[in-house]
């Protein structure tokens, strides 16, 4: 578990450094991004969980930007918002286990879409995310994958902003409305 340690050194010396207000930051692949949330992101994320409170509950295990270690090189990622499974439980450290995660949502953020897209898709595929759904308001689409296999999603379902994302047969079983998702 030296790569545990590796990131909760690398976390505890940025909780150090002066954050921005506003501003998230994660490790993907070794490397620390810094983020600006805005108003856009916020309201997008927003009516995801909205939408997951409405089939589970207000007490479901649902989070929002908190740090969830993933397998690779050195992942520290805190999701826009993560589904877990009932009966999920934090490891030692106090952390969520990645292996509890059922559903990830990503906002895009011009300054880490690349990360999304990229480095996180297959992160998520790779530790067996179910469903991964990526908003991205600068395009007005979400994309949606599903069915992970061999490191990467079998399924890349692709819908504009206004049409509703049928997850109905996956492990969230909703069809997440999406006209009200602000564009940038």
């Amino acid at each position: 578990m030296a790569e545990s340690s590796e990131l909760d050194d690398l976390f505890g010396r940025l909780e150090q450094m002066h954050v921005p207000e506003g501003y998230k930051v994660e490790i993907v692949e070794g490397d620390v991004f810094m983020a600006r949330q805005r108003d856009v992101h916020w309201q997008t994320t927003r009516w995801i969980v909205r939408a997951l409170e409405d089939r589970f509950g207000l007490d479901a295990p649902v989070t929002s930007d908190v740090r969830i270690d993933f397998p690779g090189e050195l992942n520290g990622f805190a999701p826009d918002v993560a589904k877990l499974i009932d009966g999920a439980e934090r490891d030692k450290r106090g952390h969520w286990r990645y292996q509890d995660v059922e559903f990830v949502a990503e906002v895009i953020s011009k300054g880490t879409a690349a990360n999304d897209y990229g480095a996180k898709r297959m992160v998520y595929a790779a530790a067996g995310i179910p469903v991964y759904l990526i908003a991205d308001p600068y395009t007005g689409r979400c994309r949606v994958f599903t069915h992970p296999q061999d490191g990467d999603y079998k399924i890349d379902l692709n819908a504009a902003y206004g049409m509703p994302v049928d997850l109905t047969r996956t492990d969230v079983g909703i069809t997440l409305a999406t006209e009200g998702f602000p564009r940038d």
